[in-house]
């Protein structure tokens, strides 16, 4: 709805608040459930003190509904209607002269959608895309994070799905192409699995000499169960012909990239067998609720373990090929680009690298003297967590304990406990090593887009 900052001023001599059934009346109008009554929202109101005037901010469908709300207000003095707009729609629009946008139906408003994730306590990277991390001292908690702090990645706008009118079209080399509504994928048999998603650029800001790119800190990593169909099952009720190998996987999502002169699709590919490997589900909820708009909806691909490049979201085609994917953002993105003993040297950004971060204690925080408890999570796209070690201030490695059960494509909680005996500064470093012996580096290997920094985290605080 339209938003509206409403002024009213009354003189001394005709203060309504002086006359306590006037003042009542009036604050019994301005609650939020009379206001709703009328049809308006109050987001806020305020009174300087002393100045005789009243703030308002409100949303209603348009002017004519808020004036007739403000009724009594004129009658107690005068009333100044402007029209508003929220600072994440003016950063949005690109100031705050700039005219309002005209958002297409087929995508999000990108200012409801920064408003919401603002909101949420995610950290805004950009607004053009949408992206966001989430604080570190926030992936503390349960084995999943919360839908809304649940870091946000993409590429172009948000495309705003019609579930009704969607499809799920998997074509190409099959027996039997689909075209599957919301209704017959939710007929069909469902998995439930808890992965971490981890943007390949998670942590660029910390390169050295800096990349182009987001600048990513270390929150651009997240945790949910997600529900939906094995792709697998998918895939065998089409037929897969002979000479399939490879599939395509194409999101709603398109825009203009570096170097593209028309709009590119976001598409990703996988082959089959990596697809059998990691047990890639396309997914419809996300911690028991449907996949909401910035996540996917109404349908995602999730591949346990890879970088979350692979899951593809808002997906609506699955080629079935027999040559792997040529598109953008498989062959001309996503790569590691080292230069090696003189040498141009390349690799397909796949599975996540091992990593450990502390959430607890935070940057800067001070700690009292005594008995304290280091916090943090750890996860590898290569298998689960074998160990975490933590030192203090340049000491011995220590092996902390691990929380919970492991999980092969889920983030791993780890403690230790320790008695702080000296008062200063406390440089805190944690490093995590998987089941396939992968072990954090000193440094990560610096490559020219900025991917995969797993570099040891490092939490400088201070005990008092």
């Amino acid at each position: 709805m339209p938003l509206f900052i409403v002024r009213h001023q009354h003189s001394p001599g005709t203060c309504p608040a002086r006359d306590p059934a006037k003042g009542v009346n009036l604050l019994n109008h301005l609650s939020r459930a009379s206001a709703a009554r009328h049809g308006v929202l109050i987001k806020a109101e305020a009174v300087a003190r002393g100045s005789h005037s009243l703030l308002v901010i409100a949303e209603a469908a348009d002017e004519r509904v808020l004036g007739a709300y403000l009724a009594p207000f004129r009658e107690a003095g005068q009333v100044e209607v402007t029209m508003a707009t929220s600072w994440a729609a003016v950063v949005s629009g690109g100031g705050c002269d700039a005219s309002a946008m005209d958002v297409c139906a087929a995508l999000l408003d990108p200012a409801d959608a920064c408003q919401d994730a603002i909101e949420a306590g995610l950290l805004i990277h950009r607004v053009h895309p949408l992206n966001g991390e989430t604080s570190v001292p926030d992936l503390a908690g349960g084995a999943v994070m919360p839908n809304g702090r649940f870091y946000l990645r993409n590429h172009f706008d948000i495309p705003s799905l019609d579930g009704d009118a969607y499809r799920l079209s998997v074509g190409g080399l099959v027996e039997r192409p689909l075209s599957l509504c919301v209704r017959e994928l939710h007929n069909l048999h469902a998995e439930s699995l808890v992965v971490t998603l981890e943007c390949a650029g998670n942590g660029r800001s910390f390169f050295d000499p800096a990349v182009p790119g987001e600048p990513w800190g270390l929150g651009a990593v997240s945790t949910a169960e997600w529900t939906g169909v094995p792709l697998m099952e998918v895939l065998e009720r089409a037929g897969l012909q002979s000479g399939a190998t490879e599939l395509t996987f194409r999101g709603a999502d398109s825009g203009l990239d570096d170097g593209h002169g028309t709009p590119v699709r976001f598409e990703r590919g996988l082959s089959l067998d990596q697809v059998r490997e990691t047990g890639a589900l396309l997914a419809y909820e996300m911690n028991g609720e449907p996949l909401s708009s910035p996540h996917g909806y109404p349908l995602r691909l999730i591949v346990p373990g890879w970088y979350a490049v692979a899951s593809v979201k808002w997906l609506t085609e699955i080629v079935v090929t027999d040559q792997p994917c040529k598109a953008h953002y498989q062959t001309e993105k996503y790569w590691f680009h080292w230069v090696r003993n003189g040498h141009d040297e390349r690799a397909p950004v796949e599975l996540m690298n091992v990593r450990a971060l502390i959430s607890s204690p935070d940057e800067g925080e001070n700690l009292p003297l005594g008995e304290t408890a280091i916090r943090g999570v750890a996860w590898s796209g290569a298998g689960s967590i074998s160990r975490v070690d933590v030192s203090l201030n340049g000491g011995p490695w220590r092996e902390a304990r691990l929380l919970g059960e492991r999980r092969p494509s889920s983030w791993q909680w780890w403690e230790l406990i320790t008695r702080l005996e000296q008062t200063g500064p406390l440089i805190v470093r944690a490093r995590a090593t998987d089941m396939a012996g992968r072990t954090q580096p000193e440094r990560a290997e610096w490559n020219r887009l900025g991917y995969g920094n797993n570099s040891i985290h490092s939490v400088a605080a201070h005990v008092t």
